[in-house]
């Protein structure tokens, strides 16, 4: 498949979004910026698959992040601040994802198929999935953990030093969106000035 998926639009985000397994760590990896979506009523679900996946599934090795990681996840399961929700094998065999099933992981597969039936917004840091969300998903199509920071810094929800903080939290749990951050967070603030009448 070719084709890049549409460039972010911070001053736009649904609040309604199912997170594939690595937007699951990318948003729990900093508590600033998950408390503040929260504040500002996001919603993350993930299914049954992501769970396992992410809590379950054997691992070889495991570091001290991945553990931190794991249990903000059990944290915000046990508080039901994180809904999961089953997938079922019809999901999985519509006509829109049935060519992919060879090329996603069963995670990412199974958030796609419950956003489609559910009409929500797929959350996922991975370019492949985007795309693939993109051409079969209603609008928004996908999300990341990029735009999200990027639009509560659009909306004033967090400023510039919250958002450094952020990308501070993030790089402590050994996640890799610092260059994706910065070049969303330029974009906000671009955004922003537009929205104020300041720049052409």
């Amino acid at each position: 498949m070719s084709g890049r998926p549409p460039a972010v639009d911070p001053s736009r985000f649904a609040t309604s979004n199912v997170l594939d397994t690595c937007a699951v760590w990318n948003v729990l990896a900093s508590a600033t910026l998950y408390r503040v979506a929260r504040e500002w009523r996001c919603l993350f679900a993930i299914t049954d698959f992501v769970r396992y996946e992410c809590l379950v599934k054997p691992r070889r090795t495991e570091d001290s992040n991945s553990i931190e990681l794991r249990r903000r996840l059990g944290v915000q399961l046990e508080a039901r601040a994180i809904s999961v929700f089953p997938v079922e094998i019809a999901d999985l065999q519509v006509p829109e994802i049935q060519h992919e099933r060879m090329r996603m992981g069963k995670g990412e597969l199974s958030a796609l198929a419950f956003t489609l039936k559910t009409r929500q917004a797929l959350m996922t840091d991975d370019q492949h999935a985007r795309l693939i969300a993109h051409q079969v998903l209603p609008p928004p199509g996908a999300q990341t953990t990029p735009h999200l920071l990027g639009w509560l810094v659009f909306i004033l929800a967090l400023g510039d030093s919250d958002a450094h903080t952020v990308i501070r939290e993030h790089e402590a749990l050994g996640r890799p969106l610092r260059p994706h951050f910065e070049t969303v967070l330029a974009r906000a603030l671009e955004y922003r000035l537009r929205s104020r009448g300041l720049s052409s």
